[in-house]
C-alpha cells in the first residue's frame, strides 16, 4: 500500500496544476472594453483634428479625423478651402495646423 501513496500524491499534484492553469487568462485576447474596428462610431460634433498633410505636385490631401480630404471636400458640414504644407483652412474660418514637431525635419 505504501507504493500507492506517492502515485496518489503525484496525481493530486497534477490535477491541482491543471486547475490553476485553467484560471489563467489568454494574454493574446483583447482586454475588457475592446470593440471591433467596424463598430467605432464617429460623433458628428467631434472636434476636427488635422492628422497629416500630403502633397504631390499641384495636388494636396489632408487627413482630418482619419479621413482623406482635398480642397472642395466637406467634413462635418465644413468645406476645405485651402491646404498648405502646414495647415488646412476651412470655410467657417477655422485653420487647422499640424504640430511643429511634424513639420520640422
Amino acid at each position: 500500500m505504501s507504493l500507492n501513496k506517492p502515485y496518489i500524491f503525484i496525481a493530486l499534484l497534477g490535477l491541482s496544476a491543471q486547475v490553476s492553469a485553467e484560471a489563467l487568462r489568454d494574454p493574446t485576447l483583447p482586454g475588457k472594453g475592446y470593440s471591433a474596428a467596424g463598430a467605432v462610431t464617429q460623433n458628428p460634433n467631434q472636434a476636427l483634428v488635422l492628422n497629416s498633410i500630403v502633397s504631390s505636385g499641384n495636388t494636396a490631401y489632408a487627413v482630418i479625423n482619419n479621413k482623406i480630404v482635398s480642397v472642395g471636400d466637406s467634413i462635418q458640414g465644413v468645406k476645405v478651402v485651402r491646404i498648405t504644407p502646414s495647415s488646412v483652412s476651412l470655410s467657417d474660418g477655422r485653420k487647422l495646423a499640424l504640430f511643429q514637431a511634424i513639420i520640422e525635419r
